[in-house]
């Protein structure tokens, strides 16, 4: 019993979950309205974008690739599935997420064929498809936004409406959850991304199509983008040329925080959920309190700095252990 107590405090789970307590607590302190109802839900409706879409950026990050397109991603998906609808192509709420998610899924597939096929490097193929999307999302467009009165009103019911009380956009988030703990936990198709990122060496010799699992993930990166790009229409009932613009570096800081390594095949599930928890807090709670914006990108990336620091370190003597039991 107490061996497993002392297991689950030393998770880096449990030094999250502390975090946010302490943060919630400080907050609550000084703004006494932080943690009503009203507040925790809009807290969870406005950020569910990047909580959800830090999920994939895990499975990619496991692999040890990374992909900064999901914002504009987001942005092309979402706006692309608003202009079918003021067109009048697209008519139901259903019809509209389809799109928006077959948008996204067709982005990341391409991301991850250049990636896989041509060999580039993510950093680079990424940064590429980050521009050519964002611009795509301006050229469809005509530079132009598509307002309230254009949308679906279904599509704009479901998005802005609750299911016992917990908005519906929570509700999908937590469905994405634990698709992607289930899979990466007790799949082998989880093991081959962990294995891949680990050591791809070793994940070649062992039978495992690396290209093939790559193309996979990435592919399900951008159908999470796309997703992601329907809700936030749907939620703001408008489509914006700017949608989510640096949101990637949100997304993948939520996964810092959350422990997963940048190197590859270290993270996990419920360690992403309390870093996008975590960074959604605390960027709410600084503009609760009237912090100028300088401080809080400041306050942010000292977060990331330490995040990434304590990864290290943590890594480094779980190696040294491990090294230690060897040699005994």
């Amino acid at each position: 019993m107490k061996a497993n107590l002392r297991k689950l405090v030393s998770r880096r789970e449990f030094s999250l979950l502390l975090v946010l307590i302490v943060v919630g607590a400080v907050v609550q302190w000084q703004n006494p309205v932080f943690l009503t109802p009203g507040q925790i839900d809009s807290i969870l409706r406005n950020y569910s974008f990047m909580i959800m879409m830090a999920t994939g950026m895990l499975m990619v990050l496991l692999l040890g690739g990374i992909d900064i397109s999901v914002g504009s991603t987001l942005a092309l998906s979402g706006m692309a599935s608003a202009l079918m609808m003021r067109d009048g192509f697209i008519t139901s709420g259903i019809m509209a997420y389809l799109f928006s998610i077959a948008v996204g899924t067709l982005c990341g597939f391409l991301v991850g064929l250049v990636i896989t096929k041509a060999k580039v490097l993510p950093i680079i193929a990424s940064l590429g498809f980050m521009y050519i999307f964002r611009g795509m999302t301006f050229f469809i467009s005509n530079n132009q936004w598509v307002g309230t009165r254009f949308l679906v009103p279904e599509y704009l019911d479901f998005s802005r409406g609750s299911t016992l009380g917990v908005s519906n956009l929570v509700w999908i988030v937590l469905v994405v959850y634990i698709i992607v703990f289930v899979v990466l936990k007790w799949t082998t198709f989880g093991r081959q991304i962990y294995a891949v990122g680990s050591n791809p060496e070793a994940a070649m010799i062992s039978g495992i199509r690396i290209d093939r699992v790559k193309l996979i993930v990435y592919t399900f990166n951008g159908t999470l983008a796309g997703l992601s790009g329907a809700m936030f229409v749907g939620s703001f009932a408008s489509a914006m040329n700017n949608s989510a613009m640096g949101m990637e570096l949100d997304i993948i800081a939520a996964c810092v925080i959350g422990g997963v390594s940048l190197k590859g095949g270290h993270g996990t599930v419920p360690g992403v959920l309390l870093g996008g928890l975590l960074i959604a807090i605390l960027t709410r709670s600084l503009s609760l309190m009237g912090i100028d914006q300088f401080w809080q990108q400041a306050l942010m990336g000292s977060v990331i700095l330490i995040a990434v620091i304590t990864n290290i370190l943590m890594m480094r003597h779980a190696a040294r252990k491990s090294l230690e039991r060897r040699e005994i």
